[in-house]
């Protein structure tokens, strides 16, 4: 049954034989998270949670091209730019609500994460119970390519990935394909994507094996080697430096190409974001929790919001003029002071996070 008014909803809704069916559809933005998507979302776990009816949750993306893109950041730049932070915070603060439902939801979710799953996509799908990749997959948590940092408690992810892996793929942004996130801790299963339609109906018509995490192992599959997991050993050397300086001299005396091309790849990056981002993971590692995550991620991304002007210059480079020429400030990490980074993480947000 679909709940929603018609398939031009950018959630549909529907419910089948005890499972609850959630589908992003803004297959054109490849289903790019706004505000709307949120309330939608958090209204069908809402009324599904305590339905008896309801076994689990499946939850992916419309369109070929991925689950989600992330963020709906063109927006987000609108309201920066013209002052709207009441929206700003609203929209952080509803979305790390519904990340923090999905990773803390009484019935299973079964996410795919099929296609390019990046930032918002993220922390939607990374917090699920159980959580799925295919052949397809692409994830990344780009964000510092635009002056910002992960969030929506990809810190809380990266921080626990194996080794050095989460600061390099935080300050890289790099993409992970399936194996990759397998091996870091950002999926549990690998499902070859000719087989997501027999698994949705498997989950609908269980029999026996009859839990979900049962049922997707009928149809997982062994992946390749993770190509991050053959990397370890200069990006643990490089990464585990004390400062992105640090990190940027290791990898310049490294022999690994790779490790000199992300380097150059540091070097164009938004260095005070580099920068947080980098503290951000590591101090993650001490967290208690994710909703504890959430809450530093919540300061952090209101602080660069609100204060600071790389966000705005980070999108409009990007998403806006496209001239892929964004002007930092601090233009040079060796500019980026400790005092800057610690008023961050001293920033208080308000309203806050949990209140």
């Amino acid at each position: 049954m679909n709940e929603q008014n018609g398939d031009e909803a950018p959630v549909l809704v529907r419910t089948r034989r005890g499972v609850g069916h959630l589908t992003l559809h803004r297959p054109r933005a490849i289903n790019a998270l706004d505000l709307d998507m949120i309330r939608r979302l958090s209204l069908a776990l809402d009324r599904w949670e305590h339905d008896g009816d309801i076994d689990a949750v499946l939850l992916d993306g419309a369109g070929d091209r991925g689950f989600c893109a992330g963020g709906d950041v063109r927006a987000l730049y609108d309201m920066v730019v013209e002052g709207r932070v009441d929206e700003v915070h609203a929209f952080f603060r509803e979305e790390y609500a519904l990340d923090h439902r999905i990773a803390t939801y009484p019935k299973p979710v079964v996410a795919i994460a099929d296609g390019i799953t990046m930032g918002g996509g993220i922390g939607l799908a990374g917090h699920a119970r159980i959580r799925l990749v295919t052949e397809r997959s692409r994830l990344a948590m780009p964000e510092t390519r635009i002056g910002f940092t992960p969030d929506v408690g990809g810190s809380w992810l990266l921080s626990r990935a194996p080794g050095r892996l989460g600061e390099y793929l935080a300050l890289t942004g790099g993409t992970m394909d399936a194996a990759d996130a397998l091996y870091a801790g950002f999926a549990d299963h690998l499902v070859p994507a000719a087989h997501l339609p027999a698994l949705s109906e498997a989950l609908q018509n269980r029999a026996d094996p009859s839990t979900p995490t049962e049922l997707v192992l009928l149809f997982d599959e062994t992946p390749e080697p993770s190509r991050l997991q053959a990397a370890r050993p200069w990006i643990d050397d490089a990464f585990a430096a004390d400062d992105v300086r640090g990190i940027l001299g290791r990898l310049r005396d490294r022999p690994e190409p790779e490790a000199r091309e992300t380097a150059d790849l540091l070097e164009a990056s938004a260095p005070l974001a580099v920068a947080v981002t980098l503290e951000a993971v590591r101090r993650a590692r001490a967290l208690p929790s994710l909703r504890a995550a959430l809450a530093q991620e919540y300061g952090l991304v209101l602080w660069f919001a609100t204060s600071q002007p790389d966000l705005r210059e980070g999108i409009r480079a990007q998403l806006v003029d496209k001239d892929r020429s964004p002007s930092w400030t601090p233009r040079r990490h060796e500019d980026v002071s400790p005092d800057l980074v610690d008023e961050a993480f001293a920033f208080v947000p308000a309203p806050p996070l949990w209140g």
